[in-house]
């Protein structure tokens, strides 16, 4: 530990932090864009950060700086206050300010700091913009390079957290911009859609492409039946849109928010979260009787899936060939629940409520269709909800609570757990434990392969044998681990099942949930999880009587032929760039 003095504040912090942590630690707040306590990529790029170190002639980045035993700083003395003001007059001359229309209006660090400071209507000099076009080739995310502030964030979490390296710096001096290389767009790029450069974006530069406008569409369409889904992550988030505190719980209310703006049913992604495991646990459980091919490697997550498609194709047959849960939930209500309720499937439109933006492009992809129809029409994010339900002056935290509809309403415990990261894989083990066995499993908690670390190996005793798992948290883990797996590293060798989720801490980290989100607040979102899991009547996927329903009634068994028709997609090989370099 090393003591600093920091505006006279006297503070202990370990060696090796930076000035900013330790103005932190002692209650200071210092400004930054560059910095984002997900990148440990110590940029000092944006210099709003400078502070007066006692013993240096000149004035140093805090957030790159390191801290020494005795160090005195000041961090609001008049020049660094003009320094400061200064740097904000040279970022608002080149950034595209159309405040009142920015998805970013409301939560924006750069608009913020000019209000915190009082800058000038008018400034000294004319507003220099490059006219870039707006990026939207993608699916999932849209960048507006006259509103990036070069901040680099989004550089380094594509880059250092995700090992996609999708955008970067381009070009130099007054034509540097952040964007994907060779002048190529996002769509041509190696971008998988996660959405964690917009989560960590301090203006609105890079945003998730809205959906909103087609969903309203469809709610007055008086010929459509509309019907939406909602994922386990986004209950524990969406309160934080309307001041609830994170982790809040509010999947009654949301309920009630949904059936108010018009849906006609609402569905929960659990329940295709139970079914998903059905279907790879006993993809699990065949694998193991026959041995391999191993590790069978987890599908839910549409980043993942892609990532692999492009980075590591050489293990798509590891990939479970079961569709995510909310794929699974559209193409059961445009089959059983049409058949059911004597709708015609042609007049249904599915919404999927998710935490994540690359859920837009899954529902894009050819073969995640059935008889001819994509299997959900439109994916909105957390943070698209929230603003439809504001459009229609509902206020969430007012409203009653209301229930999902059946048969495609009722979930588990272990579906809920879907939401943070090893609840995948500790759903798995609750139903492949007594598939294997026979018996039934009395302890459902795996708490080995729960938390927040990057790489989770863990022994799990299954009828007397040790079966080896393993979680990754973020695709750069996952990148991690597989190169290791394939260099033949002996603590990995015996892996049967790898969970990849691409965001930090899971889907309740996602790219389409409230900015922002830190690591305490993914913390309290885990939480709410883990409780709704404790609380749930049922703890096992195979235990939902809905499920055992569905089975009995349409599906047969799991790995049935129509499961395999309906539940069931492969992959392939994709090309990092899609155009010749």
């Amino acid at each position: 530990m090393v003591s600093v003095t920091i505006d006279g504040i006297k503070v202990k912090v370990p060696e090796g932090s930076t000035i900013y942590e330790a103005a932190k630690k002692a209650g200071i707040h210092i400004p930054t864009f560059c910095y984002h306590q997900d990148i440990k990529k110590k940029v000092g790029a944006c210099r709003i950060c400078l502070v007066e170190v006692e013993g240096m002639n000149d004035y140093v980045p805090s957030c790159s700086t390191p801290v020494k035993d005795g160090m005195v700083v000041r961090t609001n003395t008049k020049e660094l206050r003009e320094i400061r003001k200064f740097v904000l007059t040279l970022l608002l001359g080149t950034h595209k300010q159309t405040c009142p229309s920015c998805v970013r209006n409301q939560n924006c660090d750069l608009l913020d700091l000019s209000h915190q400071f009082n800058m000038p209507e008018e400034l000294p000099f004319p507003v220099r913009l490059h006219y870039h076009p707006i990026d939207a080739s993608s699916y999932t995310i849209v960048r507006e390079p006259d509103k990036c502030i070069l901040c680099g964030r989004c550089e380094a979490v594509c880059t250092m957290l995700q090992n996609v390296s999708a955008i970067g710096r381009s070009h130099r001096g007054i034509q540097v911009e952040i964007a994907p290389p060779f002048d190529l767009t996002l769509e041509e790029s190696p971008c998988v859609g996660c959405g964690q450069c917009l989560m960590v974006c301090p203006v609105g530069a890079i945003y998730e492409k809205d959906s909103t406008e087609d969903v309203w569409n469809a709610i007055y369409d008086p010929n459509k039946v509309v019907i939406a889904q909602t994922a386990p992550a986004v209950r524990v988030a969406i309160g934080e849109e309307f001041g609830l505190e994170p982790g809040a719980i509010v999947t009654g209310k949301m309920v009630t928010g949904l059936k108010l703006l018009g849906f006609d049913y609402v569905f929960d992604t659990q329940f295709g979260a139970d079914l998903t495991i059905m279907e790879e646990g006993t993809e699990l459980t065949e694998r193991l009787e026959n041995g391999g091919p191993f590790p069978l490697l987890t599908s839910c997550c549409p980043a993942w899936v892609k990532f692999v498609e492009e980075f590591h194709h050489d293990m798509l047959e590891n990939i479970s060939s079961a569709m995510s849960p909310q794929q699974m939930t559209g193409a059961l209500t445009k089959t059983y629940f049409a058949e059911k309720m004597n709708i015609d499937p042609k007049n249904i439109v599915v919404v999927s409520i998710m935490p994540c933006t690359a859920k837009k492009a899954e529902i894009e992809r050819p073969e995640l269709t059935t008889n001819g129809m994509k299997n959900v029409d439109y994916v909105i994010t957390t943070r698209e909800l929230a603003r439809m339900l504001k459009q229609a002056n509902i206020n969430l935290v007012d409203l009653p609570e209301s229930t999902f509809d059946n048969p495609l309403g009722e979930s588990t415990g272990a579906a809920a757990i879907f939401g943070v990261t090893g609840g995948v894989m500790e759903a798995a083990l609750r139903s492949a434990y007594e598939f294997l066995t026979g018996k039934e499993l009395t302890e459902v908690e795996f708490k080995q392969i729960r938390g927040f670390e990057k790489i989770r190996v863990a022994e799990i005793e299954i009828d007397g044998k040790k079966v080896k798992v393993a979680v990754a948290n973020t695709l750069g883990a996952a990148d991690e681990l597989l190169r290791k797996i394939k260099e033949g590293d002996e603590r990995l060798k015996d892996i049967v099942a790898l969970e990849v989720m691409a965001c930090p801490g899971g889907c309740l980290g996602g790219g389409g949930q409230p900015i922002p989100t830190t690591e305490e607040i993914r913390i309290k979102r885990a939480q709410a999880i883990y409780k709704e899991d404790k609380e749930a009547k049922f703890k096992k996927s195979h235990e939902n009587p809905a499920i055992k329903q569905l089975y009995d009634e349409f599906l047969e068994k799991p790995l049935s032929k129509i499961a395999h028709k309906l539940l069931h997609t492969y992959y392939q090989k994709r090309e990092k760039y899609k155009v010749k370099i």
